[in-house]
Formats: structure tokens, sequence, C-alpha cells
């Protein structure tokens, strides 16, 4: 018997991509101001050098939260973070941006993508699972390979 295909079922990278230009596509996520201005965290010296780089993070943010339910704006700061170099000194953990992980989510929000939990963090809505399911199962249909 078959089954229908989840986010669960395709590749991670190739997913984030098609989900990224499905929303750029779209229109109706609001991206900020000033995202052609700011690094993505306190551990990096520049800024991003992909325009779309918004896209990707609000893709990446709703298939993490797809898949554990309750994610906050701690947990994506841990999950966006990395090494911070410190010259000839070991490297240590540097967060992502708060900010940024606030404002996809409030994008997320208001194209109905994500809710807030009862008990804290963000959970998919069943519109949202439903337009991820559909990008994923046309990612199957089209053998794994870009579909935009």
């Amino acid at each position: 018997m078959g089954h229908g295909t989840t986010v669960k079922d395709v590749s991670a990278h190739t997913f984030v991509k098609a989900y990224a230009a499905y929303l750029k596509r779209t229109g109706k996520l609001e991206v900020p101001k000033w995202v052609d201005l700011v690094k993505t965290g306190a551990h990096k010296e520049l800024a991003p050098y992909d325009p779309d780089w918004f896209f990707v993070r609000a893709a990446s943010v709703a298939r993490h939260v797809y898949l554990r339910k309750g994610t906050g704006v701690g947990g994506l700061k841990k999950n966006y973070g990395g090494a911070k170099n410190r010259g000839n000194r070991p490297h240590h953990c540097g967060t992502g941006s708060g900010s940024i992980a606030r404002k996809v989510f409030q994008a997320l929000e208001k194209v109905k993508v994500l809710e807030q939990d009862e008990q804290g963090g963000r959970k998919i809505t069943a519109d949202g699972q439903k337009d991820l399911d559909r990008i994923a199962q046309q990612i199957v249909d089209a053998g794994g390979k870009n579909i935009f």
C-alpha cells in the first residue's frame, strides 16, 4: 500500500531549495528591508552573499518546525550558530541571530505556515503542512531533481 509523500521522504537540501524558490515566486513572504545589510550571527564576519538568503532561511525554518514542533527562537539560534573565529585561540560556539529567527517566524506566521504552540515555540499549521508535503511530492515526481 502506498502512502503520501512527506518532507521526511526527500533530501533536505533539495527540499529547502525548492520551497525557497516557491516562497520567492509566490511573493507572499514579507521580507524585511534590512536583509541586505545584516550578518546572520555574531560569529560571522560578513553578510550572506546570496541575495535570496531570507527565503532559504524561511524554507529551512519551516522544514525544521515541520520535523520538530515546539521549536522557538532559542533553538533556532543554536541551530544556526557556528564556530566563532578567535584568531589563534581555540574556536568557541557562536549563536545565530535571534532577530532573524524572530522575523522569519513572524513572516511565516503571516502567510499561515506556522502558528504559536500552546506549550511554547511554534508549530506547523494544517495548510502549511499541506504546502510542504505538496512541494515534497513534486520533488519525488521530478525524480529528486530541482523543480524550480
